[in-house]
């Protein structure tokens, strides 16, 4: 290798998204810590919005639970308020992300993975971040 150059592996980006539920956003430095933790685990936000979904919005995106016993209560919140929605990227981002976010039970993830975001910020199984 020749002085001064310096020879790079090349890293895959992969990109997965985040959603920020009602509860939280209404509490505006609790998304700001989310960020924080966010950025603080090498990941990279290549859009985010603040929106508020329609139920036709919420039912597409919660499609594959369609009859299961939370999927109207989980429509109805995700339509209760504004969400902020981040597509991150990093290497390995969806495994990382859930990594991140802890256990899908808020009980679960208090117990086994405490300071995950889910142990930190979620408030039920039904209220809290979303993963996808």
């Amino acid at each position: 290798m020749k002085a001064g150059i310096i020879k790079r592996a090349a890293h895959t980006l992969q990109l997965t998204l985040a959603v920020i539920k009602p509860d939280v956003v209404a509490q505006p430095h609790k998304v700001q810590e989310i960020k924080e933790i966010i950025l603080e685990n090498n990941f990279y936000f290549i859009r985010s919005n603040v929106l508020r979904w329609t139920k036709a919005d919420a039912q597409r995106f919660y499609a594959e639970h369609e009859g299961k016993f939370f999927y109207n209560r989980l429509v109805d919140y995700m339509t209760s308020g504004y969400l902020s929605a981040h597509v991150l990227a990093r290497e390995d981002a969806i495994a990382k992300w859930r990594e991140l976010m802890g256990p899908t039970k808020v009980f679960t993830a208090r117990d086994t993975a405490p300071n995950s975001i889910r142990a930190r910020y979620g408030l039920t199984d039904t209220l809290e971040l979303d993963m996808a």
